[in-house]
C-alpha cells in the first residue's frame, strides 16, 4: 500500500471514528431521557397571585403571518390589566402597515399593546429584543417568533412554574408544526424537531444538564436575562448565547414537553437552509465563545460533557463533508487490497453513526404519536437530507471558526397551513448562489460511486452510499428548481401528493 493510500485510508477511519462517537452520544441522550422518566415537570399548583407579564413578538418582513401571530397572542387567557405585547417590527416592507394596523385594531379593544419600530436593525432580533426590554413592565417575558400561533392558556400553564422555585429562570415549551404534512420537506423537519425537543431538551433537563431556550414559545424571568448580561448581538444564536450564560449563573431551566405553541416549518428548501445555516453559524459562533468558560466552571463534569457534545456538535457538518470527499478513494483502496477485511471495521462504524440516529427518531416519535410506525417510513429520507445539508452547513461551520460576520437572515414564512395553499408566487424566496452546483456535482459523484459499488459486487456499501447519492441530490436539485421555477412538485410526500 503506497503512502497515499494509507494516508486516505487513515483520514477515513479517523473521521468516521469521530462521527461514531457523536453517534453514541445520541444513543445517550436516549438513555438520559428513559433513565430520567419520572423526573419530568409536573403541574405545579395555579399561582395565588398572577404577575405582569410582557409578551415580545419580533417581526422582520413577515407579511404573511404578522397579523395571526398578532391575534392569537391577544387571545391569551390573562386578564389584560397584567398583560402587555410589544410588536417589536424591524420591518422594511409592507410588514409594518399590517403590524400596526393590528396593533391599533386590538388598541381600540383594550389591549395593553405597543407597536415599536426601529429603522436600525443593529443587533438584528437581540437588538429588537433588548430594545423592547427597556420599555417592558413585565415581571416575566414570553416570546414568539412570528410564524408562531401561541395557545390560549399558554402563559396560565407555564407561569407556575416559576413560582414553585425562585432560581427557575426560564421555561420552554415544544414546538408544534401547523404545515407538518404538506410536504415530505416539511414532514422531515417536524421529526427532526420532535427529536430535539423531546430528547435533547427533555433527556438534558431532567438529567440536570443545560438545554437552551429556542428563541420562541418560552417564558423568562426578567431578573435571569438582567443578571446573566442580557441580550447580546455577537453570535446568530443570541437564545443560545443567553441560555448557557443564565445557567452557567445560577438559574435553572424548566423544560415542558406537553405545553405545545404550534408553528410554521419553512416549505422551501433554500428558507430551510438558511435557517439551517444560521442555526449552526450561531452554535459554533457559541461554543467558542463559552465552551472554554464553562469548561473552567465548577459545573459538574456530566453538565460539562454534555455542554461538549452540545456545543461542538455541528462540527460534524465539516467532517460529513471530509468523508464524502474520502468515500469513493477509501472504497477503490480498499478493494484492491481485499474488502472483506475492512468490512471488520467499516461496517461498525458506519452502523454506529447511522443507527443511532435511526434510533433516537424512532424514539421521539414513538413517545409522542400513536402512529409512530407510519413515520418511520420517512427515516431515510430524513438521513438523506441531514446529510445533504453537510455544505450548508459545513460553510456555516467555516464562517463561524475563520470570525466572518453576517446577518441575521430571518426564515421567510408565507402563511402556509394546508395542503392546498400555495408559496411560490409570494415574496422573500431565498437566493441560491453556487451551493447547490457543488451539492449536485457531490450527487452525481455519488452516482458513479454507487455504480462503481454494483460493477464490483460491493453489495454491502451500498445502502450507506445511497442515502449520500440522495441526500446531495435532493437538496441541491429541489434548492435550483424552487428557486428559477417556483415548482414544488418534488416537495409533495408520498401521502398527501396529488
Amino acid at each position: 500500500m503506497t503512502p497515499l493510500e494509507t494516508l486516505i485510508l487513515v483520514c477515513y477511519f479517523f473521521v468516521l471514528s469521530i462521527l461514531a462517537i457523536y453517534g453514541w452520544h445520541r444513543y445517550y441522550l436516549v438513555y438520559l431521557y428513559m433513565k430520567h422518566r419520572d423526573k419530568a415537570p409536573q403541574p405545579p399548583p395555579d399561582l395565588d397571585v398572577l404577575p405582569p407579564v410582557t409578551v415580545q413578538l419580533p417581526i422582520f418582513n413577515e407579511m404573511y403571518v404578522a397579523d395571526r401571530l398578532i391575534d392569537a397572542v391577544c387571545e391569551m387567557d390573562y386578564p389584560r390589566e397584567l398583560l402587555e405585547i410589544q410588536v417589536l417590527d424591524d420591518s422594511t416592507d409592507e410588514t409594518t402597515e399590517i403590524a400596526e394596523l393590528a396593533v391599533r385594531r386590538h388598541a381600540m379593544r383594550g389591549f395593553n399593546i405597543h407597536y415599536l419600530h426601529r429603522v436600525d436593525r443593529t443587533g438584528y432580533k437581540a437588538g429588537a429584543l433588548d430594545a423592547g426590554l427597556k420599555q417592558a413592565s413585565g415581571e416575566f417575558i414570553a416570546i414568539f417568533d412570528a410564524d408562531f400561533i401561541p395557545p390560549a392558556d399558554f402563559l396560565k400553564r407555564t407561569l407556575p412554574h416559576f413560582g414553585t422555585d425562585a432560581k427557575v429562570g426560564m421555561v420552554q415549551a415544544r414546538w408544534g408544526h401547523i404545515n407538518q404534512d404538506y410536504s415530505l420537506l416539511t414532514k422531515i423537519q417536524a421529526i427532526l424537531l420532535d427529536a430535539h425537543f423531546v430528547l435533547e431538551h427533555g433527556g438534558r433537563n431532567r438529567a440536570g444538564c443545560f438545554f437552551n431556550f429556542n428563541g420562541t414559545a418560552g417564558v423568562w424571568r426578567r431578573a435571569a436575562i438582567g443578571s446573566s448580561g442580557g441580550w447580546q448581538h455577537d453570535t446568530l444564536t443570541e437564545d443560545l448565547d443567553l441560555s448557557y450564560r443564565a445557567q452557567l449563573a445560577g438559574w435553572r431551566f424548566v423544560f415542558l414537553s406537553d405545553v405545545v405553541s404550534p408553528a410554521e416549518v419553512p416549505v422551501e428548501m433554500n428558507s430551510f437552509k438558511s435557517q439551517q445555516h444560521r442555526w449552526a453559524k450561531g452554535s459554533i459562533q457559541t461554543c467558542i465563545k463559552l465552551l472554554p468558560r464553562i469548561l473552567r466552571s465548577n459545573q459538574p463534569l456530566t453538565v460539562k460533557v454534555e455542554a461538549f457534545f452540545h456545543l461542538t456538535a455541528n462540527f460534524n457538518y465539516l467532517l460529513m463533508s471530509v468523508l464524502s470527499i474520502l468515500m469513493f478513494p477509501a472504497m477503490y483502496v480498499r478493494y484492491n487490497m481485499g474488502w472483506s477485511e475492512m468490512l471488520l471495521i467499516d461496517v461498525p462504524l458506519f452502523l454506529a453513526a447511522t443507527a443511532s440516529v435511526g434510533n433516537f427518531y424512532v424514539v421521539s416519535q414513538r413517545e409522542l404519536y400513536s402512529d409512530w410506525r407510519q413515520r418511520m417510513k420517512y427515516l431515510p429520507f430524513l438521513m438523506s437530507i441531514g446529510i445533504g445539508l453537510c455544505v450548508n452547513n459545513t460553510r456555516a461551520v467555516l464562517e463561524a471558526m475563520f470570525g466572518k460576520e453576517s446577518e441575521f437572515a430571518r426564515t421567510p414564512k408565507y402563511g402556509i397551513e394546508a395542503d392546498g395553499d400555495e408559496w411560490a408566487g409570494k415574496k422573500y424566496h431565498m437566493s441560491v448562489g453556487v451551493q447547490p452546483m457543488i451539492e449536485l456535482a457531490l450527487g452525481l459523484y455519488f452516482t458513479w460511486t454507487v455504480f462503481y459499488a454494483l460493477m464490483n459486487q460491493i453489495y454491502g456499501t451500498l445502502p450507506f452510499l445511497m442515502l449520500f447519492q440522495v441526500g446531495f441530490l435532493y437538496t441541491g436539485l429541489l434548492s435550483i428548481l424552487q428557486q428559477f421555477t417556483g415548482e414544488n412538485v418534488m416537495l409533495k410526500a408520498p401521502e398527501v401528493a396529488k
